[in-house]
C-alpha cells in the first residue's frame, strides 16, 4: 500500500491561526502542517485537510480515483472542502468492515473519545492502523486491541501492524497500550500525526519522537506500508541530570510514557510529618501513567539484575500493568528517581556524615556500594532511565558533610553516566544531549 499524508497536523493546523506562541512562530517550511489526512493507494481518503485537491497535487497525486472518504473524528477546525466528484464523507460504525473493490479492507476500531480508528488491509496483506487526534484504542488491555492475540481479529488476522499513525505526543499511552498488546513491535513504522503546538517543532519535536521509537514526516510525504525505515536505536540506559525543578523528572517520565509495564523506582520513600515532601510525592504519582508500578526502595542492584519487584509495592489499576502474559518484572523498563536520594540513603547507612566513621571505613564501604551499583548498570539487560541531581556548579556547601555529599554525587553521576548509552542535562526544561 502507498499512503500519502496530505497533512500531518492537528485539526486546526500548525501554526494555528492567530496564535502568537513560540511553537507556532517557528512552524515554517517542512514544520508547517495542515490538518491530517491520508490518501491510500489513490482510492481511499481518510479525513479531510484544507484544499485537499491542491494538497494531493502538490504531492504528485490525484483524487480522481478516490472511491471512499471516511472521517475519523468530528472536524472542529477550519471548514473542510469536499472537492466535486468525491463521495460524501462518512464514518463507519465500530467493528464494521468494508471491502473495497480494489482489494482493500477497512475495519472500524473503537476509540476512547468521540471518533473512530481505522484498520486497513491492502491486497498483499499489509496492515496499518490510523487513530484520530487525542485517541487511544478503547479498553485497557489487549483484549480490546484489534489485531492482537486474544483480541478482535483484524481483517488479515492477528499480529503487529506494519504502519501505525497516531497522536504520539498527545497520547503516548495509546502507543504503550498497543505495544503491550503486541499490535506494535520493533518492525512497526510508528509515524506521528495530528501534531499540534504543544511541543516546539524542528529538532525538539524529532528528538522527543525518536526517544519513544517514532518519527514524523512533512506534509505530502508518501509511505510504502511494510517498507523498512530506520529509527534511532532506543538506548538501553539513559541518565537524566539537572538541577532542582529543572524538569529532569518530567523528561525521564516522558521517555518511557509510550512503553508498557514500567517499574517506577522511588528512592526517597515517605517522610512522616513532612507536608512539602508529601506534596512532591503526590504530584509525581499524579503524573505517572496508571499502568506503571511503583517500588519504594534503595535496593537497586537486584532490580537491575532482573529480580521481580518485592511484594507489597504499589500496583497498577485493574487491567493494566504486566497482566495478559506481557513482559513484566525482570524485563520491564525501570525509571529510577533519583540517584541523589539513593546516595543519601547509602551515606546514612555507612555513617558517612561522621568524620571519624568516614575515615575509619565509611569511605570504603560507600565506594563498595557505588561500585556495585555501577557494575549492575553495566550488566543490566533491562531498559533503565535514571534521574540524578547535577550539583557542584553553584555555592560551595558550608559544611564538610555537605561538601562530601557534593563530591560523592559528582563521582557517582560520572561513573553511572559512563555506563549509559545516553546522558542528558536538563536546563530550564530543555534537554541537552551530552551523549547519544
Amino acid at each position: 500500500m502507498d499512503v500519502t499524508l496530505l497533512g500531518t497536523g492537528a485539526p486546526r493546523g500548525l501554526p494555528r491561526p492567530d496564535c502568537p506562541c513560540a511553537a507556532c512562530a517557528t512552524a515554517v517550511g517542512d514544520e508547517a502542517r495542515a490538518a491530517t489526512a491520508l490518501l491510500v493507494d489513490g482510492a481511499l481518503l481518510l479525513d479531510l485537510t484544507p484544499g485537499p485537491a491542491f494538497a494531493a497535487a502538490r504531492a504528485g497525486k490525484s483524487l480522481a480515483g478516490v472511491r471512499q472518504v471516511l472521517l475519523s473524528h468530528p472536524h472542529d477546525g477550519p471548514a473542510m472542502e469536499v472537492p466535486a466528484g468525491l463521495p460524501t464523507p462518512g464514518r463507519v460504525a465500530d467493528g464494521r468492515e468494508l471491502a473495497l473493490l480494489d482489494g482493500h479492507r477497512v475495519r472500524a476500531v473503537a476509540v476512547d473519545i468521540p471518533g473512530t480508528g481505522y484498520e486497513i488491509s491492502g491486497p498483499e496483506g499489509e496492515r496499518l492502523l490510523y487513530l484520530p487526534p487525542g485517541a487511544a484504542p478503547a479498553g485497557l488491555n489487549s483484549n480490546s486491541v484489534p489485531g492482537t492475540p486474544g483480541g478482535p481479529a483484524g481483517p488479515d488476522g492477528d499480529g503487529p501492524y506494519d504502519l501505525l499513525l497516531l497522536d504520539v505526543l498527545g497520547r503516548p499511552d495509546a502507543l504503550a497500550r498497543l505495544r503491550a498488546g503486541g499490535a506494535v513491535d520493533a518492525a512497526t513504522d510508528v509515524v506521528a500525526v495530528h501534531i499540534d503546538h504543544g511541543v516546539p517543532p524542528g529538532p525538539e519535536l524529532h528528538r522527543r519522537l525518536a526517544a519513544v521509537g517514532a518519527r514524523t514526516v512533512p506534509d505530502g510525504s508518501s509511505l510504502v506500508v511494510g517498507e523498512y525505515h530506520a529509527v534511532p536505536d532506543l538506548p538501553r540506559r539513559t541518565l537524566v541530570l539537572g538541577g532542582a525543578r529543572s524538569g529532569k523528572s518530567v523528561e525521564a517520565e516522558r521517555r518511557l510514557a509510550a512503553f508498557p509495564d514500567v517499574v517506577y523506582v522511588a528512592t526517597g520513600g515517605a517522610r512522616g510529618g513532612d507536608a512539602e515532601w508529601a506534596e512532591r510525592i503526590a504530584l509525581h504519582r499524579e503524573r505517572r501513567p496508571s499502568g506503571w508500578r511503583t517500588v519504594e526502595t534503595c535496593d537497586l542492584v537486584p532490580l537491575l539484575k532482573g529480580t521481580e519487584p518485592p511484594e507489597g509495592t504499589e500496583a497498577p489499576e485493574a487491567g493494566a500493568g504486566s497482566g495478559n502474559g506481557r513482559p513484566g518484572g525482570g524485563t520491564a523498563p525501570l525509571l529510577i528517581d533519583c540517584l541523589a536520594l539513593w546516595l543519601t540513603h547509602a551515606m546514612d547507612e555507612v555513617g558517612a556524615w561522621d568524620e571519624a566513621v568516614w575515615e575509619a571505613g565509611g569511605r570504603r564501604a560507600l565506594h563498595e556500594r557505588t561500585d556495585a551499583l555501577v557494575a549492575a548498570v553495566r550488566a543490566t539487560r533491562r531498559p533503565v532511565v535514571a534521574v540524578s541531581n547535577e550539583v557542584g556548579s553553584g555555592v560551595v556547601p558550608a559544611t564538610a558533610a555537605g561538601r562530601r555529599f557534593r563530591d560523592e554525587l559528582g563521582r557517582l553521576n560520572a561513573a553511572f553516566g559512563a555506563e549509559c548509552e545516553q546522558v542528558l542535562l536538563v536546563v530550564a526544561g530543555q534537554a541537552l544531549a551530552l551523549r547519544g
